[in-house]
């Protein structure tokens, strides 16, 4: 199979099947296939798959990335060869030439053959890993097995590349089971990505995530030693002469754009320019970046690699094209996925006859790590003459906030959000325009509370990896013309399929729907609510649904109500929903398979893989001999123990198959599980109330032993928390909790939906002057009624603003019961009461159960010997490069990570 089998068509034949090569054949199917021939010809044995989420594939080899619908790869005009490496180009016959020797023959052709990624040139590089294609994540996921099972222990993956990729890698890497540690020349993190201050608090998140980082210092070699024949990975040398232990090593430094093709060509121009000038090649005066008049190279080449294209994406050589990372525009190539979709379009453009130029780089990221926000786009690090800078950073938190705008604080330049990104979705689109309003209203974190309503211009693009405007969206949304019957569109995976916007890293995803949810009220259409594209319900039509039909399993559920295997939002969700209503043991069944990590381990997971425990002490309530059996546990077990703003006790530092022995001394002595773990109750805070106290006026103390006893094990959509306070000197601060009491002369105020957090918010008062009775009444409704109506991860506070009418809406629900749902709101409570089953005490009593809590690294019973601690103020801390609670001067080899 050489040339095509119809000359009638253009041959475009495309080198390489990354995402660039998919996005051309795709942008030239939209386009039309009459009169064309696309042969994409790829050396991997995949279809074109998504290397934005090769992450997710490092963790399980069944996840599908493959790029668009398949079926595109089986339409007439269109031919993908796998598993063929072109080694040679025929500028004269316009023939690509493979390495088993066929020969294709073109009339355009593509250069997508994008990047390999970059190694270190230092002693025993040949020993380590990178990071670029399917098989190298699949790699590393069988070598971290098979070291684990070698060695009976945690296996330490050490990265190398402290950036978007690099962190990415050592997160993986911690999922596999593996002690996670990153190594960074620079003086923080993603130094290409964020200025010192966003480094700072990035150091902090990844350090709170458990990754070891060593910043400042490179390294210089690969420690090895050979074992029975085998060459083992020990450690790595750094430059300054410290070793850091490492049985695998990741290497995630950059990319290099593979122009292999290119340099040949050249170099045989060069050597017959020489040869033509009775010259040795070292002779001749005209480079691969610049002509002169002994040389003249057939490709022009960037100073660091890469072929070099024009606005238009052509080469120097007629009907030659490149997109991606190999093509160099303004002596830059760029490892990004947005650029080169867009140079692929621009080439399909050009190719049926139109005039779409290239304007330069997107250059916008955003981390795709769980528990760590990060972004950056445009003029970052304020670069442009008169830029201003407007910023909040909190350090503790780990937040860090900044937009760049022009000299008169009016147009946006670009931005940095670390901890905190909410903004990013609105703002990137603003890039290059004037701010609605004044750039500090944009820094979230600052307490001013959500980013102005934005009504993006058409022609702002709201989706770079695929260049989608706003105005393309709100075509789709009306009737976009170019789908089967120009229907509209009003499901955000309709809108994704329509427009391709949302569809590569996801980022402008909440940006999208918001757009399309307000173009639907602007249509008089009514806005879906649908929890995710699997569940078209929102979670409080799910509730209802699930509680009618009487389910009690997610495989019923999905079955009744789902389409698909489900994902990360409604599973958990649904989990949720049966916890909520049956009271059922989490890990039971089909739930187990739902939970998140605490939850599967009725613990919370800390930095460095061990737990806490944490157990219930009802209103702060405590015996001393109860007291005494903590203190055992935690001498016996040498756990860390620090008291919490709750009037609790955590104990830090277990491993995982120590959890049932600690629990059962725990439990025999009468203590419950605290969940600290789950979305559920977690504490409620008591003062000493008119028990001690000379100014109480109620008995505090016992209101919040009971109210917590009531509530134990409720589930809910967010984490829940109370506090009793036995006068208006309020000393248990009830009124920054989810449920607030106060109490006075005449009885009791309560007050609902406050929390902390990162956007604090104050309870408001419902009802006063309570009786004990009715105060109970009033909080079963009130936790009943959000917990059926709530969003998923919803706090009270957030709810309740949402709600018509707020807080007004829930006096009528509750003390008025408008709704007429009082007394069933109130069953629903006295079912969870009647039915509560403290987890770990129903763990203990089921050997199937126990077997959850084996550990997978470690034998039974054996000592994680890669945890190290250290002393301090008398009790054992985690160790590390930089120790808790340690100021680091800015540009310390840690790297700002405390």
């Amino acid at each position: 199979m050489t040339n095509p089998s119809s000359t009638e068509n253009r041959r475009i034949v495309v080198v390489g099947g990354g995402p660039a090569a998919h996005r051309f054949t795709d942008a030239m199917a939209a386009r039309g296939l009459d009169g064309f021939q696309v042969t994409v010809l790829t050396e991997e044995p995949h279809t074109p798959y998504d290397r934005v989420a090769l992450s997710k594939a490092l963790t399980s080899r069944d996840v599908d990335l493959t790029l668009g619908d398949a079926a595109l790869w089986r339409r007439e005009g269109i031919e993908l060869v796998t598993g063929t490496r072109v080694v040679d180009l025929d500028l004269d016959t316009r023939e690509a030439v493979a390495a088993d020797g066929r020969r294709f023959a073109y009339d355009e052709l593509v250069l997508a053959t994008g990047s390999n990624a970059a190694t270190l040139p230092i002693p025993g590089n040949e020993h380590t890993h990178v990071y670029r294609y399917l098989e190298d994540v699949w790699t590393i996921n069988r070598r971290i097995a098979e070291l684990t099972e070698a060695y009976g222990r945690t296996v330490t993956a050490v990265t190398i590349g402290g950036g978007l990729l690099g962190l990415e890698a050592a997160a993986g890497v911690q999922s596999l089971g593996a002690r996670p540690v990153v190594i960074d020349g620079g003086q923080w993190l993603m130094g290409t990505q964020l200025d010192e201050g966003a480094g700072q608090a990035m150091g902090r998140l990844i350090a709170d995530k458990g990754l070891e980082v060593h910043s400042g210092v490179f390294p210089s070699k690969v420690l090895t030693e050979d074992v029975d024949g085998e060459t083992r990975v020990t450690g790595v040398e750094m430059a300054d002469g410290r070793v850091i232990d490492a049985d695998l090593v990741i290497v995630s430094i950059g990319v290099r754009p593979r122009d292999e093709l290119i340099r040949q060509i050249n170099g045989r121009s060069r050597e017959a320019a020489a040869a033509a000038a009775g010259k040795s090649v070292d002779e001749l005066v005209g480079t691969d970046q610049e002509p002169a008049e002994d040389y003249s190279p057939v490709f022009r080449m960037g100073p660091r690699g890469g072929v070099v294209i024009d606005e238009t994406c052509a080469t120097d050589v007629p009907h030659v094209w490149a997109a991606g990372e190999v093509a160099n525009f303004g002596g830059f190539c760029i490892g990004l996925v947005a650029p080169a979709n867009t140079m692929a379009e621009i080439v399909a453009d050009r190719i049926h006859g139109g005039e779409a130029t290239f304007a330069g780089f997107d250059t916008a990221t955003k981390l795709k790590l769980s528990g760590v926000d990060v972004a950056s786009f445009g003029d970052a690090f304020a670069k442009a003459e008169g830029a201003l800078e407007v910023v909040y950073a909190d350090p503790a938190r780990g937040v860090y906030q900044k937009v760049v705008v022009s000299d008169d604080a009016r147009t946006l330049l670009g931005g940095i959000f670390v901890g905190d990104a909410a903004p990013y979705t609105s703002l990137r689109p603003l890039l290059g325009r004037e701010l609605p309003a004044e750039p500090g209203a944009y820094l979230s974190a600052a307490g001013g509370g959500a980013a102005p309503e934005t009504e993006l211009p058409d022609d702002a693009t709201l989706c770079s990896c695929n260049n989608v405007t706003a105005g393309a969206i709100r075509d789709a949304v009306g009737g976009c013309g170019t789908c089967e019957g120009s229907e509209p569109v009003r499901e955000l995976a309709g809108l994704k399929t329509c427009t391709r916007a949302g569809t590569q890293c996801g980022s402008c995803v909440p940006m999208l729907k918001k757009l399309l949810e307000q173009e639907l009220v602007k249509s008089g259409v009514e806005v879906s609510r649908a929890m995710c594209e699997h569940i078209a319900f929102s979670r409080a039509e799910l509730f209802e649904a699930v509680r009618i039909a009487g389910l009690t399993s997610y495989e019923a559920v999905m079955e009744r109500f789902g389409t698909g295997d489900g994902c990360d939002i409604c599973k958990p969700s649904i989990a949720n929903i049966l916890a909520s209503q049956h009271n059922a043991y989490p890990l039971d069944g089909d739930l187990g398979g739902l939970q998140d990590t605490n939850d599967r381990a009725l613990a919370n997971m800390q930095k460095d893989g061990t737990y806490s425990v944490v157990p219930r002490i009802p209103g702060g309530e405590i015996t001393p001999e109860k007291l005494g059996v903590i203190a055992s546990v935690a001498q016996r077990y040498g756990l860390y123990t620090k008291l919490t703003g709750g009037l609790r006790i955590d104990m830090f530092g277990a491993r995982l198959e120590q959890l049932p022995d600690i629990w059962k001394e725990l439990v025999d002595a009468g203590f419950e599980s605290g969940q600290a773990y789950g979305k559920s109750l977690r504490t409620v805070k008591g003062c000493v109330g008119s028990s001690w106290c000379r100014y109480g006026v109620q008995d505090s103390v016992s209101m919040a032993i009971g109210l917590e006893l009531r509530y134990r094990g409720l589930r809910s959509p967010h984490k829940l928390k109370m506090g009793v306070s036995g006068c208006a000197r309020e000393c248990a601060e009830a009124r920054g909790k989810d449920v607030g009491v106060v109490a006075t002369s005449d009885g009791w105020n309560l007050y609902v939906g406050g929390n902390g957090g990162a956007n604090p918010a104050h309870a408001k008062l419902l009802a006063q002057d309570l009786d004990d009775a009715t105060l109970v009444r009033y909080i079963d409704r009130f936790f009943m009624y959000y917990i059926r109506t709530a969003d998923r991860l919803q706090r009270t506070a957030h709810w309740m603003d949402e709600l018509d009418g707020g807080v007004d809406h829930v006096h009528d629900v509750v003390v008025k019961d408008s709704l007429g749902l009082g007394a069933e709101l109130e069953a629903a409570m006295e079912r969870h009461v009647a039915n509560y089953e403290d987890e770990w005490a129903a763990t203990l009593k089921d050997p199937e159960r126990l077997r959850r809590f084996r550990s997978f690294v470690n034998a039974p019973g054996q000592a994680d010997q890669s945890l190290e601690y250290v002393e301090e103020r008398g009790q054992k801390r985690p160790a590390g490069p930089v120790p808790l609670g340690a100021t680091i001067p800015v540009g310390s080899p840690a790297g700002g990570a405390r």
